[in-house]
C-alpha cells in the first residue's frame, strides 16, 4: 500500500513551517478574484455559478466528502472518477490528501491532532492550517494508514499527483471561449469564494450554531453555512452519524447534495445509500455518551438519567 503511494513523494511538513507553494498560489488567486470584479459580464457570472456548483457540490460535497471519505453511498467507477475530477476544480488538492485529512479530523475532532479545530484559533481553523504546518501535507506513511482504499486505486493515486491538470485545462478552455473575463470569474473568483465557503464548515460550524446531538466535539448545525455549501453546514448531524449520505435530517434542513444523491438512487445509479433518522441517532448517541461517562466516572449519571 505504501509502495503505491511512493509516486506522490510526500514528506511531512514541520509544525509552523510555511507551505510556500500553497501560500503563493492562494495569494495569486485572491488577487485574481479581486481583479474579476473589474471585468464583470453576465455570461462570466453564469459560468462562475455553474462551475461553483460543479466543483464544490458535485465535487467536494458529494464526492470527496460523502462518497470517498465516508462511503455514504456507491456509484459506478466512471461516475466516481468524473466527480473526482470535478472536485479537483475546487483547488482543494487531490482526493488522497483531502480524504486523509478529513478522516483524521473525525478521529481527533476538536482534540489534539485535529488538523483544523477552532480550539486552536478561528483563523487557524478557517485558513491558517492550509498555509502552515503538516495538516494538509502528510507523509506517505500517514496517508497509507488513513486511505488504504484509495491507495489501491491507480486513478486516485494518479489524479492526486496531477490534481492541478484539470484546472489548467479548464482555464485554457475558458480563455479560448470567453476570454479573460471567463478566466477571472470562472477560475479565480469562483475558486476563492468556493474555498472560503468550504472552510466555513471547519471554522463556523465548530464555533457557532445549534447542537441537536451530544457529540464528543464542538460541531454545530448552521443553516446559513448549509446554504452556501450545498448542505454541508448541518455539521452536528454529520458528526453524529458520519456515514449518512443525508446531512439535512429534518424536512426544513436544505441539503442540495442529498437531493442529487437521492435522485441518483431513484434512477438506479447510486447504490447502498446510507441514511439516518433523528430518533435513531439520538438513541445511539445517548448510549455512547452514557457508556463513556460511566466508564470515566461510575457516578457521573444517575440511573434516571440513563
Amino acid at each position: 500500500m505504501t509502495q503505491s503511494l511512493e509516486v506522490l513523494k510526500k514528506t511531512s511538513k514541520s509544525n509552523g513551517e510555511v507551505n510556500w507553494v500553497t501560500s503563493i498560489f492562494m495569494g495569486l488567486f485572491h488577487v485574481g478574484a479581486i481583479a474579476a470584479l473589474f471585468f464583470f459580464s453576465w455570461k462570466a457570472f453564469v459560468v462562475a455559478i455553474i462551475l461553483w456548483w460543479v466543483a464544490t457540490s458535485l465535487g467536494i460535497g458529494m464526492c470527496y466528502h460523502r462518497l470517498l471519505t465516508h462511503r455514504g453511498y456507491k456509484v459506478p467507477k466512471w461516475l466516481e472518477y468524473t466527480l473526482t475530477v470535478f472536485a479537483t476544480l475546487a483547488l482543494e488538492g487531490g482526493p488522497i490528501f483531502w480524504v486523509a485529512t478529513h478522516r483524521i479530523h473525525h478521529k481527533y475532532s476538536d482534540q489534539e491532532g485535529d488538523p483544523h479545530s477552532p480550539v486552536d484559533g478561528t483563523w487557524w481553523s478557517h485558513m491558517g492550517w492550509i498555509l502552515t504546518g503538516k495538516s494538509m501535507h502528510h507523509d506517505t506513511t500517514t496517508l497509507s494508514r488513513y486511505v488504504p482504499d484509495l491507495a489501491e486505486d491507480k486513478f486516485h493515486v494518479w489524479i492526486t499527483k496531477y490534481h492541478y491538470v484539470p484546472m489548467i485545462v479548464l482555464g485554457l478552455l475558458l480563455l479560448a471561449f470567453g476570454g479573460i473575463k471567463f478566466v477571472l470569474w470562472g477560475i479565480f473568483l469562483r475558486t476563492v469564494i468556493g474555498l472560503h465557503f468550504t472552510w466555513l464548515v471547519n471554522s463556523a460550524t465548530h464555533s457557532w450554531g445549534t447542537r441537536r446531538f451530544q457529540t464528543r466535539d464542538l460541531s454545530t448545525n448552521s443553516w446559513w453555512v448549509a446554504l452556501v455549501t450545498w448542505g454541508e453546514g448541518w455539521h452536528n448531524n454529520h458528526h453524529a452519524h458520519p456515514v449518512s449520505a443525508r446531512h439535512g435530517l429534518a424536512w426544513y434542513e436544505i441539503d442540495f447534495n442529498w437531493y442529487v444523491i437521492w435522485a441518483l438512487e431513484k434512477i438506479g445509479i447510486a447504490k447502498k445509500v446510507n441514511t439516518a433518522k433523528i430518533s435513531e441517532i439520538k438513541r445511539a448517541n445517548q448510549a455512547v455518551v452514557a457508556k463513556t461517562l460511566t466508564r470515566e466516572n461510575p457516578r457521573a449519571l444517575a440511573p434516571a438519567e440513563l
